[in-house]
């Protein structure tokens, strides 16, 4: 997948099956600086997503066969560190809660929405899907051993214990552990454990 291009604000993508809403959602985005674009199918936009990929993305929950929370679960597949907005005209607690803790949402509004909200909330996904991308670029050159012995560190793990549950000795963690650290840049578990956030 190609990383998106640097824009002065970010990319987002609007996906609402009202034609009018989803064009006017992106002419404000647009307007505070955003390259935003439309969309009114899900699953014209994932099958177009791989080759360009957003910063946001602002759903609707309610659409015709893909509605938005399962258009969430498949585009996160695709590109976990998107940031997803929600917003419905029939808003329910259930929704909301389930929004954030089930599909990682990062805001859910209901229509008709104060703009001054979903352009901050579009403001913080941007941010927030930048450094995630940035994290990941600094974590994918991690060979996979490197990988479980950073996702063990991370927890919090000594290197022994980190060692015995790999089925390694504690020097050999030392080692990848150096590795881990040179390859991301981190100055210590500290730094690793934000890059792991």
């Amino acid at each position: 997948m190609n990383e998106p291009s640097p824009s002065p604000r970010g990319i987002v993508y609007v996906v609402d099956d009202d034609r009018d809403l989803g064009a006017a959602v992106a002419r404000l985005l647009i307007r505070h600086g955003h390259a935003a674009e439309p969309f009114l199918d899900p699953v014209l936009l994932l099958s177009v997503y791989g080759d360009a990929p957003a910063h946001c993305i602002v759903t609707d929950i309610m659409m015709g066969d893909l509605d938005g929370f399962g258009f969430a679960d498949r585009v996160r597949e695709i590109d976990p560190a998107v940031a997803i907005i929600f917003m419905t005209a029939w808003p329910t607690t259930a929704n909301a809660v389930d929004s954030v803790r089930r599909y990682g949402g990062l805001d859910y509004l209901e229509k008709p929405f104060d703009e001054a909200r979903l352009v901050a909330a579009v403001a913080e996904g941007v941010a927030w899907s930048r450094q995630q991308r940035a994290v990941r670029a600094r974590t994918a050159k991690l060979s996979p051993r490197e990988r479980a012995v950073f996702d063990l560190l991370v927890l919090g793990h000594s290197n022994k214990v980190v060692a015995a549950m790999l089925g390694l000795s504690p020097k050999t963690i030392e080692d990848h552990r150096a590795a881990i650290v040179a390859k991301t840049g981190a100055n210590g578990l500290a730094q690793l454990i934000a890059l792991s956030r």
